[in-house]
C-alpha cells in the first residue's frame, strides 16, 4: 500500500551498487589483514598490521598461507592452521557486520520501509499518555471505537 503512494521514486543508477560493492570488498580485505595480524599475535609476534602501501600487494602471499608477507619483523610467523582459523573468525565477524548494515540500510531506506509512522516514544513525547487514552477512539478506532453492531 505504501509503495502505491510513492510518485517519484529514486532512479536506480550505478553509483550506489558500485559504492556498496567497493565498501564490502574493502571490509573483506581489511578483515583478511586483521585476521593475519591476529594470527601473528597469537603466535607471539605482537600486534603488527601491514603497512598501508602493502595492503593490497600482500593479498596474494597471504591467501597462499604466508602470514609474514609484508610485515617488517615476524620472527616466528603464525602457522597456516592458526592463520586460517583467525582469518575465518575475523571474516565471520565482518560478514555479520555487513549483514547488520544491509538490514539497517533496508529498514531505513529500502523499498519496504514504513513511511509516516511515529514510534511509540515519539507519540508519547508529542501526545502524552493522558491525551492518548482520552483520544483513543480517534487514534485507534479499530481497537477503541464504539461498536455499533454489524460488520466492521
Amino acid at each position: 500500500m505504501q509503495r502505491s503512494r510513492r510518485t517519484t521514486p529514486y532512479p536506480f543508477t550505478w553509483e550506489i551498487p558500485v559504492g556498496t560493492l567497493l565498501a564490502v570488498l574493502l571490509a573483506v580485505i581489511l578483515g583478511l589483514q586483521t585476521g593475519r595480524s591476529l594470527a601473528n599475535l597469537v603466535a607471539g609476534n605482537g600486534w603488527v598490521f601491514v603497512d598501508r602501501v602493502a595492503l593490497f600487494t600482500t593479498l596474494g602471499p597471504l591467501l597462499g598461507g604466508h602470514a609474514e608477507a609484508g610485515l617488517p619483523a615476524a620472527i616466528r610467523p603464525a602457522s597456516v592452521e592458526v592463520l586460517w582459523t583467525c582469518v575465518g573468525i575475523v571474516e565471520l565477524l565482518v560478514l555479520v557486520a555487513i549483514g547488520w548494515a544491509v538490514k539497517f540500510g533496508l529498514d531505513r531506506w529500502g523499498p519496504a520501509r514504513l513511511r509516516g509512522m511515529a514510534t511509540a516514544a515519539q507519540a508519547e513525547a508529542l501526545l502524552g499518555r493522558t491525551r492518548l487514552r482520552h483520544h483513543a477512539k480517534v487514534i485507534r478506532p479499530d481497537l477503541y471505537g464504539a461498536h455499533q453492531g454489524g460488520r466492521r
